[in-house]
């Protein structure tokens, strides 16, 4: 029965993981393709040089994303990201109301909990760690 078990809750990561890679390569894309845009928003946050960030957000979320996907070193990736979720929590959801915030925090809280599981037997971290 632990067998079966082991299994299920791993299926459960890598479901967990394909939910949350999709929303960031998704998030990452839309910030690649509109740099500009984005450094202008990180400018009126007054986060400090907004066209690097811009730049370092983008390809965090959209290549942290696609390393989730994969499972491959997917506790750099979901620590990476859950920072960028406080960073976004904090500049831009503390002030509205919880559904404002909602997504961030799922979010928020699903790459803490990659980063603290790892991304379980269906992933390149699997492959890697039993060769």
């Amino acid at each position: 029965m632990p067998y079966i078990h082991q299994r299920f809750g791993d299926m459960g990561l890598f479901i967990l993981r394909a939910g949350v890679a999709v929303i960031f390569i998704f998030a990452g894309f839309d910030k690649l393709m509109e740099i500009n845009s984005t450094a202008e928003f990180l400018e009126g946050l007054n986060i400090p040089y907004p066209a690097v960030m811009a730049w370092l957000l983008a390809i965090t979320e959209f290549f942290g994303g696609i390393l989730i996907l994969f499972g491959a070193y997917t506790k750099v990736p979901a620590l990476l990201l859950a920072i960028v979720m406080i960073v976004a929590i904090y500049t831009t959801k503390l002030d509205g109301s919880f559904a404002d915030a909602r997504l961030n925090m799922l979010l928020l809280s699903a790459t803490l909990a990659l980063f603290f599981t790892g991304a379980g037997d269906y992933s390149f971290d699997y492959k890697i760690r039993n060769r």
